[in-house]
């Protein structure tokens, strides 16, 4: 039995018309171009996204803190306003009202004959750190001198 063509069917295909049975190659090559650019728009969203971030991360540490914290919520929810306040806080560079407020007070400790408190960023100091409390008794005193190692290796 011969297959005529029906007289309306033409008589050339295009390439992008299968048979069946055969692989789709025009759907394979563009499932390949969209999952790319699927991937492509997703690298550049969040590369934006991070933008604040990166711009605060020389900035001082609460600023830092404060715009990321902003770029998760918009992240998260979203919600673009929070962005946009993460990079307006981003751009701007906060003073440090913090060191000459602790300067001042030292000055002031100072005047007033009060011993300075040790400054909490620094490694406190070896030989007091290990000091046995000043309410312990004389007894508790010896007997701990005795028991410890006096030279060091």
């Amino acid at each position: 039995m011969s297959e005529s063509l029906h007289p309306a069917a033409p008589h050339h295909l295009p390439g992008f018309i299968t048979a069946p049975g055969d692989t789709d190659v025009l759907m394979v090559v563009v499932g390949i171009i969209l999952l790319g650019a699927i991937l492509f728009v997703g690298n550049i969203y969040l590369q934006i996204h991070s933008l604040p971030e990166r711009m605060a991360h020389k900035s001082q540490k609460l600023q830092f803190e404060i715009v990321a914290v902003l770029c998760l919520l918009a992240l998260f929810t979203h919600n673009h306003l929070f962005w946009v306040i993460a990079l307006l806080l981003a751009l701007v560079d906060l003073p440090d009202f913090s060191t000459p407020l602790r300067s001042i007070a030292g000055s002031v400790q100072k005047m007033a004959g009060i011993p300075p408190d040790p400054d909490p960023s620094e490694p406190p100091d070896p030989t007091t750190a290990h000091a046995p409390p000043a309410d312990a008794s004389d007894k508790t005193k010896a007997s701990v001198g005795k028991s410890e190692v006096q030279h060091h290796a």
